[in-house]
């Protein structure tokens, strides 16, 4: 028989929560909140939580910052992922990636197409990838798209996925 790929998944992983966006307010915030809440409701700890703004450089700087934290092992954006001027999120984390998880966006799309908002979910530029040896997920900011993500795929995967990064490091 075959073993459960998620038998050694970590039943508690240290979170970045950060969301993108230049209107928001950690009091509007209702797509962070919810990412956190969720978080916490499956024994996850949250490390650090932020709003920033729609701005290429600052996200870069922000994830930079994040990624290197000992204290998070895995980040999780909302917001900026559309096609608007103004969504950057994916140029910004995009060229930081050692490597990019495209089935998680194409999940992602896939579900939204079937369970939200149908055809407009091809606009969607939802991505992931891992950037330090930790594995970021960026999702739009709509607390619907966000909830969707969440349930169905990130918490899912999420103490798999950050063992798999963790498994080897200490053999380099």
């Amino acid at each position: 028989m075959l073993k459960d790929h998620r038998q050694n998944a970590l039943p508690s992983v240290k979170c970045a929560v950060i969301t993108v966006s230049d209107t928001r307010t950690k009091e509007t915030d209702k797509s962070g909140k919810l990412m956190i809440e969720l978080l916490e409701l499956e024994g996850h700890k949250i490390s650090q939580y932020e709003i920033i703004s729609d701005e290429k450089t600052l996200i870069q700087d922000t994830l930079k910052g994040v990624t290197a934290n000992n204290e998070v092992h895995a980040v999780l954006l909302n917001g900026g992922t559309g096609i608007a001027n103004r969504d950057v999120t994916i140029e910004a984390i995009q060229p930081l990636f050692s490597k990019e998880i495209p089935g998680f966006g194409e999940l992602f799309r896939m579900l939204s197409y079937q369970f939200d908002i149908g055809s407009a979910s091809m606009l969607s530029r939802a991505i992931a990838g891992v950037i330090n040896n930790r594995i970021v997920f960026s999702t739009p900011g709509s607390s619907k798209a966000v909830n969707l993500a969440m349930k169905k795929l990130i918490l899912p995967e999420l103490g798999h996925a950050v063992n798999e990064l963790k498994k080897d490091l200490s053999k380099n």
